[in-house]
């Protein structure tokens, strides 16, 4: 099999996708997302990258961070975190960080409405060579959503825990009447994720 290669000269370890041995019980995703609903969510503030509504809540945040947005958007080389009041309501997102016995940086749930796209763009700094791997849980989702990377679509189910190497090239459509809502989590690669990483699947959509 031929994995896609990374855009940097890092040298490549992982494929873009794999679905790691982790499973989360998608009903208890779902009711604490139902907690943090009656929060204001904040726009990602890259708007060139979307049509639509695509929005974010932060579970992590950089220490002293108080605007909405930076503390969705943390500055690059950020090493203070701390987790944020949402978590205090929600006890199953909180088992779920505690799972990984790594450092964990920032940790958001991102939404995407209904109809809203995600335009295809490169996150240069998203990938586990280069020591942090973005990992996606699906909270709540529809078959109408087409995320897309590397032009091959990657279908996740809820409670589903993924690396995606977004340094590359990517692209989402919420086709369906409902929202999807991601647990994203950026984690320090340290030989606990590694070994997680290395038993995790290739997934191609011929094989979902």
């Amino acid at each position: 099999m031929t994995h896609h290669v990374a855009p940097s000269q890092t040298p490549v370890r992982w494929p873009d996708r794999l679905c790691l041995p982790l499973r989360f019980d998608a009903a208890a995703l779902a009711a604490d997302l139902d907690r943090c609903d009656r929060r204001s969510w904040t726009a990602h503030f890259v708007q060139q990258n979307y049509e639509g509504d695509w929005s974010a809540l932060p579970l992590r945040a950089p220490a002293g961070a108080v605007h909405p947005i930076m503390r969705i958007a943390p500055r690059p080389g950020c090493t203070d975190w701390i987790e944020t009041e949402l978590l205090d309501s929600c006890p199953y997102f909180r088992t779920v960080l505690a799972t990984f016995a790594c450092e964990l940086q920032a940790v958001r749930l991102m939404r995407l409405a209904p109809g809203s796209i995600i335009k295809e763009h490169s996150d240069f700094d998203l990938s586990a060579e280069q020591g942090v791997a973005r990992l996606h849980i699906p909270v709540v989702t529809n078959p109408q959503v087409d995320f897309r990377l590397n032009g091959l679509r990657v279908d996740m189910a809820p409670g589903s825990v993924w690396y995606l190497r977004l340094s590359d090239r990517h692209a989402v459509t919420n086709g369906g009447t409902t929202v999807r809502v991601h647990l994203v989590i950026d984690a320090v690669v340290n030989p606990w994720l590694e070994d997680l990483l290395a038993a995790g699947t290739v997934k191609l959509p011929s094989e979902i």
